[in-house]
């Protein structure tokens, strides 16, 4: 599995980071555009990840505007549904109005409110048929 954390708060990336790495290759940026650029890289080398693990709220780009961008570049490329990647929205927003935009207007795979536990990650992995 490849996964790309998108996370500004470094003890966040870092709990992540540690949980993702038993499970494959693991990629980190602190911001939003740097999100976009790396999703968009990974498909010119051919390697697409898996899952991002997506925080909201972040400076320069929201996650939200963030799963946008990524929805769009994979619509471009005329990807199915099925192979889209799984987003995993990681937040301290609980609120109905976030986690509404989330799945229905971005089409997030799962959403998890921060503190995130290891076995939160662990369990809405297996939910996706990530690990």
């Amino acid at each position: 599995m490849r996964s790309l954390i998108v996370e500004d708060d470094q003890s966040g990336m870092i709990l992540l980071r540690k949980v993702l790495a038993g499970f494959g290759d693991v990629d980190d940026v602190p911001d939003g555009p740097e999100a976009v650029e790396a999703f968009e890289r990974a498909w010119r080398e051919g390697k697409p990840y898996d899952a991002i693990f997506l925080d909201i709220m972040m400076p320069n780009m929201s996650g939200h505007q963030v799963l946008k961008a990524v929805r769009e570049k994979e619509r471009e490329m005329r990807l199915p549904r099925i192979k889209e990647v799984k987003v995993i929205m990681t937040t301290a927003l609980d609120d109905a109005e976030s986690v509404s935009q989330a799945f229905h207007e971005g089409r997030a795979s799962a959403y998890l409110v921060k503190p995130i536990l290891r076995h939160n990650i662990i369990e809405e992995m297996r939910k996706l048929g990530l690990i």
